[in-house]
């Protein structure tokens, strides 16, 4: 089977001859930078890749938007109270941001090469919301909830909407194969399901149909770092293909999160800190856990990566010492 194939029994919850493998990194020092305006953040995210794709040869790519994690809409995570939220409009299909993305979707397509499926991040509308504003959690844009859902929902919308017209054009201009939807949860026990519904999952799911009208190939990554924890069950009707998470946060390994996700194909069983085995251990011990994640997971619809990024300076053996011994046990089984 070639990458494609591997990928698409994945997809159709088979049996794959060799369980696919496929990790990220960030590759630029400051991934918040301002990239879309500043020539060498592009140039060096894009060599990353590269250097990469070049050195490991993954299974499938997960394009790094590391220079593009500013939304330029300054009215929506200035806002200073609901309705100034309600306020925000969409910054346009055809703005220099989105612009420069589908240029940046197109080179690194072309680096990672037309044999390996790759997958373009996008954040979420909350998620950007944070990163604007800098803040370390979500709490300033619940407590706009509370005070005004609808707007936020409007304000949400209006990114969503963004978003959509993001995942569109590199999924229809720049090859890539489907998005890499990147969630966080909206923890706060002031929020109760329909107000969640109505502008948190509404957002996302805006931004996800679009994608979804394009491809039939799109990942959602739940994101769990530093301990912040998600609500998985939360996700569970969430309309994406594939599904990932931070199987060691959460304390969800891959098995038990397929059955909570209805049984679709699930990505990820490794922690990505420099506390965990894929970073500290030793041969053994890295393939001893390639085989627990597998014996739990099963090989059927399962492809293996980590939680989230890899520590830059992690050695690439280690994850060549996962795929063998993945292809290892796939043979066998």
């Amino acid at each position: 089977m070639n990458k494609y194939d591997l990928i698409e029994q994945v997809l159709n919850n088979g049996r794959p001859e060799r369980v696919p493998v496929g990790f990220w990194f960030h590759f630029v020092e400051d991934p918040a930078a301002d990239g879309f305006k500043n020539p060498a953040i592009f140039d060096e995210n894009i060599a990353g890749h590269r250097k990469f794709v070049e050195e490991f040869d993954p299974d499938f790519v997960k394009i790094m938007t590391d220079g593009f994690f500013i939304y330029p809409n300054r009215r929506f995570y200035a806002a200073r109270s609901a309705a100034e939220l309600g306020q925000v409009e969409p910054i346009g299909a055809g703005h220099e941001w989105i612009e420069k993305q589908v240029e940046f979707a197109k080179k690194a397509r072309d680096v990672i090469g037309g044999s390996t499926p790759c997958f373009y991040n996008i954040f979420a509308p909350a998620t950007l919301f944070r990163f604007g504003r800098g803040e370390a959690d979500l709490k300033a844009l619940a407590d706009f909830i509370v005070e005004d859902g609808d707007a936020v929902a409007r304000g949400l919308d209006a990114v969503a909407r963004d978003l959509a017209s993001l995942a569109e054009r590199v999924l229809d201009e720049a090859g890539v194969d489907g998005v890499y939807y990147s969630v966080q949860d909206i923890a706060d026990s002031r929020i109760g399901d329909e107000a969640r519904k109505k502008s948190f999952d509404a957002a996302n799911f805006t931004a996800l149909k679009a994608a979804n009208g394009k491809s039939s190939r799109n990942i959602l990554h739940i994101c769990g770092y530093d301990g912040f924890r998600n609500d998985l069950s939360r996700f569970a009707d969430y309309p994406a293909q594939i599904f990932n998470w931070a199987t060691a946060v959460e304390g969800t390994p891959l098995g038990a999160g397929k059955k909570l996700f209805n049984g679709k194909p699930v990505i990820g069983g490794f922690g990505n800190t420099v506390k965990e085995v894929l970073y500290r251990g030793n041969r053994a011990e890295i393939e001893a856990a390639t085989a627990a994640i597998l014996e739990e997971s099963g090989f059927n619809g399962v492809a293996l990566g980590a939680d989230c990024t890899l520590p830059p300076d992690i050695n690439l053996d280690r994850l060549r010492w996962v795929r063998d011994k993945a292809a290892e046990l796939s043979a066998r089984r």
